[in-house]
């Protein structure tokens, strides 16, 4: 008799064990909702601009309950729109900007009516073109445009001619004025000799 409780006893607490071992993880799972992928992955190092970010959790997602922000740098919005969703998925548009570390933040609602909150960071190693190509162009065609090539040709035109005219006849005008002045200094210095 005491044989046969021993062993009933022992099957009851095996029961209840294995039991126990199943319901306490699946309790707090069930219950919370919580991020499983992400894409780009969490610490990513990026040379191109995804064109959208992804998100994926355990359970599925509640559109009115969901919020998912992207910002970039300086937390500039690097949003491109709204986010999508698709069951336990939610993709949102990416728009890049300059290089750096953009962080993805999210709150879910759980099961239990808690907000699941998190973040995921990766890094653009490489600037988006369009905003590197766009700054540059208005900035350098009028300054090579407008201001060297007026101020600068209408100046060195006459003197870098291709047969030299300009330049010897400049020549000639100084080395004549010159000559002029040096005889005029001349006679002045007889004349005022002479009359001592």
């Amino acid at each position: 008799m005491g044989d046969r409780g021993t062993r009933i006893g022992r099957l009851l607490l095996g029961v209840i064990v294995g039991v126990l071992c199943v319901l306490l993880p699946a309790g707090p799972a069930a219950a919370h909702n919580s991020l499983t992928g992400s894409d780009p992955s969490d610490g990513a190092q990026l040379a191109k601009a995804p064109e959208r970010v992804q998100l994926t959790f355990l359970s599925r997602l509640d559109p009115g309950t969901t919020k998912v922000t992207v910002t970039g740098p300086d937390s500039v919005p690097a949003q491109g729109g709204e986010p999508v969703f698709a069951g336990s998925k939610v993709t949102v548009p990416f728009r890049p900007g300059p290089a750096g570390q953009y962080l993805i933040e999210y709150e879910v609602a759980s099961g239990d009516g808690h907000p699941v909150k998190g973040k995921v960071r990766f890094t653009l190693t490489v600037g988006s073109t369009p905003t590197a190509a766009a700054t540059p162009s208005p900035t350098a065609s009028p300054t090579a445009d407008a201001s060297p090539t007026s101020s600068a040709s209408p100046a060195f035109v006459p003197a870098t001619n291709d047969d030299g005219a300009a330049s010897s006849s400049w020549w000639m005008w100084s080395g004549g004025g010159l000559l002029v002045l040096l005889a005029a200094g001349a006679l002045l210095w007889r004349r005022h000799r002479r009359s001592i």
